[in-house]
């Protein structure tokens, strides 16, 4: 299988809204009658800056057609005992279409943007896994936090 791996430039900013779209309708099981528009404009505003400003990474695959991609966000938080920089990244947006799984495509892709993450001197590496994806991350090595907690939005505002 001839595939070309591409570290997405601001000329790719279509195909990865595109992208972003078809995850979050796979992840989310959401029906293509369910209106995205939003989201889509908020999407491209995003990758517009970030990879612009050098806050997003992203690897888009190829053979004939796109099929894979995956892209991780930098960020900065207070610095910890454990982190002394502050600086954070969040690996998202992981996805390949269904024909091309489980031929180490997506373990390549996640490698490329953790070397990326490290060569920048980030080591707090994190993401949010669906249950298909739980097992590749484990083989990298990534580890269930115990710690985090999240406020769902219906809570946010009530005292």
């Amino acid at each position: 299988m001839d595939l070309i791996y591409k570290k997405a430039m601001m000329e790719d900013i279509d195909i990865l809204t595109e992208t972003r779209i078809q995850v979050l309708r796979a992840a989310n099981q959401l029906s293509d009658d369910i209106d995205m528009s939003e989201v889509k404009k908020h999407s491209y505003d995003y990758y517009q800056k970030a990879l612009h400003d050098g806050t997003h990474i992203a690897y888009l695959v190829f053979d004939w057609s796109r099929f894979a991609a995956g892209g991780v966000s930098f960020f900065q938080v207070m610095p910890t005992y454990h982190n002394p920089s502050g600086k954070k990244a969040y690996i998202m947006n992981m996805y390949t279409s269904p024909g091309y799984r489980r031929k180490g495509i997506a373990y390549k892709i996640l490698d490329m943007l953790i070397r990326d993450t490290k060569s920048k001197g980030i080591t707090a590496i994190s993401l949010e896994a669906t249950a298909m994806g739980r097992p590749l991350y484990e083989k990298y090595g990534f580890i269930k936090m115990k710690d985090e907690m999240e406020l769902p939005e219906k809570m946010q505002g009530v005292i």
